[in-house]
């Protein structure tokens, strides 16, 4: 989803959840800096969905749950909070956290044209101060390609790279999905 800069003053992260909730639009904080969310086309909010929906499926009756585009995430690295596309926490901490989630474990992000570059650099740099993430998915409609870091017992994060044609595997949560089911009725 696109980011425009929003001109009003920096803000704390009380400030900024307290403003946020009476919002008719989303908006991610960033080092005091609030930015809009822009509407998405209609293949990105298809893949976000598909893989929503695999994944509550496949995580049903378990302790975890996955949420979608209106949910936010607070980075460890600093109060900033985030929309990401799809995620998935198995925390109590964040059963009991209406409005944020702290301790995701898994982070899918849909590219766009406009916020491929954030998304992969300064964002993708936030979520890995995350303790409890252990992966984070890109997936490029475009190319449909899907890219899954993980983080190693080392605390790196390597690059899991899926080719088009390719099942796509999320250890974290012990999913593959196929391209048929990741793809599904999107064009182009």
């Amino acid at each position: 989803m696109g980011h425009a800069a929003l001109k009003k003053p920096a803000m704390d992260a009380a400030e900024y959840l307290a403003w946020e909730a009476l919002q008719a639009e989303r908006h991610d904080f960033v080092n005091g800096e609030v930015f809009a969310m822009a509407g998405a086309e209609d293949r990105h909010v298809t893949a976000s969905l598909n893989v929503a929906m695999a994944l509550r499926q496949h995580l049903s009756g378990s302790p975890c749950r996955t949420f979608m585009a209106d949910m936010k995430v607070q980075s460890q690295a600093g109060e900033n909070f985030f929309y990401p596309d799809v995620l998935v926490t198995c925390s109590e901490v964040d059963r009991a956290s209406p409005m944020v989630k702290r301790e995701p474990k898994l982070i899918v992000e849909v590219l766009s044209p406009s916020t491929a570059a954030y998304d992969r650099g300064e964002k993708f740099a936030q979520y890995r101060s995350i303790a409890s993430l252990e992966e984070v998915v890109f997936i490029d409609l475009d190319s449909r390609r899907c890219d899954v870091y993980r983080r190693s017992t080392a605390e790196l994060w390597v690059l899991h790279p899926f080719d088009a044609n390719a099942t796509v595997d999320l250890a974290s949560v012990e999913l593959s999905l196929a391209p048929d089911v990741l793809f599904a009725e999107i064009e182009g």
